[in-house]
């Protein structure tokens, strides 16, 4: 068993959640379902908690009602390897949601998300301050990533 498990607080959107996020991710599924019975206090039959997997990285799903809501403060850093992963991730994930700057973005649920290619981090680490200068300019101009023009502005060009 995994022992730190991110623990998602939705308001009556958990399953909703969970199975959106489950049909996105390729390695995933949900894991166990636990609905409110008699005693309530939500609805007989609906969702009071759920565990499921994406990528091989646990999560719990709480329907806790509307105390709590998603702030940026924490998000989901999604390392991809290819422009194509990170088209498809930023298009699914930001449905219904919002873009922001520089990889991040908020889905239809205001939960936070980076969509990041690996290379960014390797860029912006080069031991030439004048590269890694020139990558971080470009990335701060984009909403989602774009592999080829991080490319460009590490060579220069």
């Amino acid at each position: 068993m995994q022992k730190i498990t991110p623990f998602l607080w939705f308001n009556g959107q958990a399953e909703e959640a969970m199975n959106f996020y489950v049909s996105i991710f390729k390695n995933s599924k949900v894991l166990h379902v636990s609905r409110y019975g008699d005693a309530g206090p939500g609805p007989k039959g609906t969702v009071m908690s759920a565990t499921f997997q994406l990528e091989g990285q646990n999560f719990y799903a709480l329907n806790g009602g509307p105390q709590f809501t998603f702030t940026p403060a924490i998000s989901l850093f999604v390392n991809c390897e290819t422009q194509p992963e990170v088209d498809e991730l930023w298009n699914k994930l930001s449905e219904g949601g919002k873009a922001e700057r520089c990889g991040w973005l908020k889905d239809k649920y205001s939960l936070s998300w980076q969509i990041i290619p690996s290379q960014l981090g390797k860029m912006l680490g080069d031991s030439d301050p004048v590269k890694a200068q020139r990558v971080m300019m470009a990335m701060l101009q984009m909403d989602k990533i774009n592999i080829a023009g991080l490319e460009r502005a590490y060579a220069g060009s």
